[in-house]
């Protein structure tokens, strides 16, 4: 596949500009840059959903291209027939390869058999994805392919890319994810394509320190200009010295002025903390219990403390009641037995998925803001919009109309406006890009506060985690001691 002077804008301004470059046989590629930077329109033009301002994208005509799609659309009454579905007529002996990749996705067989319209979102994302790996086209798509999955998922799907024989485009937040599985990397910054072969660490550091050395020779070049430019005002009117005037002048007005780069934003946070000062556990979970069927227990007998300091990670398969356990301790929902004791002094941010769908579609950013937050006056909401990347005119976006990764940060926003000293995270990197997930990581990290989370993400795992509530074989237990110390010394059943 061959990209020639590709160039896409809208309303007038330049998404990226006249992008040459070449994907070669086997080539899995990491796709990065900022979120709104053009990751999403480069596979659209690629899927022909859109069409270049110029140049043109060269695939050859045998070329199968799969996507993952985000939308629903399903026909069949059982999600093994659903991915069946794909299968050509040549190859529907090849039906067994869906259930290997039903099973890496960690489908049961009776939830193949269930009808696919019925499972969770997150369930009905992985039917797309098992429809898209059993397609077996000649270059994937993959446009944040691990949100929805557990860390069992996560595993089988490197696993899985590390072996296809064809091309692949990745986009993810997972740093750890895409570093297993691509060759090279794909970088849009400053309306332009870089390609390298290696990880995105390695082409950010090399166009750091390309920028650092135009920066520092652009201030040489000012630095020298200037003087040139004070000794032509000091001698311009000196006969003896007016062909030495002359041949500077000449000299300035061939140099070519080097501008400087334009300052590009990123999320660059801190959570404001309220100290918990006493000495008690800030919150005491007594035997809980839950189930939404009667005999049909999530977990059981579940006890643990929360400490002023501890960075708890909730992990284990989808399904199993994580985000149910991050409710009951933000007593939005009530455990069928047992007892959550919250301290008085807790004063808790929460972040979940169900927030996120609750945003007022018709309010602009700042007035959901604004709004939960009554006491928070107009300029401090404002400094918090631009804190999440919604700086001036921006901060006047209606809900409605924002990414996954817009809302989320609008979630973070508003948990910004408080000062606490406990973290109820659910899942918050979904929908981020790699730059905004590894601010996170450093805000959470810095906070000084407790922090409950659930993740799928093994580097917030290793960078956070002090103690660990696992849901794994049928048990639910609490850890004490890192993921990396949970790995050696327990392991994971499943």
């Amino acid at each position: 596949m061959n990209i020639r002077d590709l160039s896409i804008e809208f309303g007038g301004r330049y998404i990226f500009e006249n992008v040459s470059f070449s994907i070669n046989p086997g080539e899995k590629i990491g796709l990065v840059g900022r979120n709104g930077g053009g990751k999403s329109t480069f596979l659209k033009l690629l899927l022909k959903q859109l069409e270049p301002s110029s140049g043109k994208i060269e695939i050859p005509e045998y070329y199968k291209i799969g996507y993952l799609q985000q939308h629903f659309d399903f026909n069949f009454p059982t999600v093994a027939e659903e991915v069946y579905s794909v299968l050509t007529a040549d190859r529907e002996s090849e039906a067994w390869k869906g259930d290997v990749i039903l099973s890496g996705l960690g489908f049961s067989w009776e939830q193949t058999q269930q009808n696919p319209r019925e499972l969770s979102g997150g369930y009905q994302v992985k039917v797309n994805l098992a429809k898209m790996l059993l397609m077996e086209s000649e270059m994937l798509l993959l446009d944040e392919p691990t949100n929805y999955l557990d860390i069992y998922s996560i595993r089988w799907l490197a696993d899985f890319l590390k072996k296809w024989r064809g091309e692949l485009i990745l986009i993810t937040h997972d740093r750890k994810f895409m570093d297993k599985v691509i060759t090279h990397s794909l970088i849009i910054h400053r309306n332009n394509f870089r390609k390298i072969n290696g990880t995105p660490h390695k082409i950010k550091e090399q166009i750091a320190q390309e920028e650092e050395i135009y920066e520092n020779t652009r201030l040489n070049e000012a630095k020298a200009r200037k003087e040139t430019e004070d000794w032509i005002r000091r001698f311009g009117a000196t006969a003896s010295k007016a062909s030495q005037v002359q041949s500077r002048v000449k000299m300035l007005e061939k140099q070519e002025v080097k501008q400087q780069l334009a300052h590009i934003a990123q999320l660059d946070f801190s959570f404001a903390h309220t100290p918990f000062e006493t000495k008690d556990d800030m919150v005491v979970a007594k035997d809980l219990s839950f189930g939404y069927e009667e005999g049909k227990e999530l977990f059981s007998n579940l006890s643990f403390e929360i400490k002023k300091n501890d960075k708890i990670c909730i992990i284990g398969k989808n399904g199993q009641g994580k985000s149910t356990l991050l409710q009951i301790i933000n007593e939005q929902l009530k455990a069928n037995s047992g007892e959550i004791i919250t301290n008085e002094k807790v004063v808790s941010g929460y972040f979940g998925q169900t927030h996120v769908e609750r945003l007022d579609p018709n309010l602009m950013i700042w007035e959901e803001m604004q709004d939960s937050s009554p006491q928070s006056d107009y300029g401090t909401v404002r400094r918090i919009c631009a804190y999440m990347l919604f700086p001036g005119e921006l901060a006047n976006k209606k809900i409605g109309v924002l990414s996954g990764g817009e809302k989320s940060r609008v979630m973070l926003g508003k948990i910004l406006l408080s000062k606490v000293n406990l973290l109820l995270l659910d899942e918050p990197t979904n929908h981020f890009d790699m730059e905004s997930s590894e601010s996170l990581l450093d805000a959470i990290k810095e906070f000084p506060g407790a922090v409950v989370m659930v993740t799928h993400d093994e580097e917030f795992l290793y960078e956070i985690a002090t103690k660990l509530i696992v849901f794994d074989g049928g048990k639910t237990f609490v850890f004490h001691g890192g993921y990396k110390e949970f790995l050696k010394d327990v392991g994971w059943v499943e």
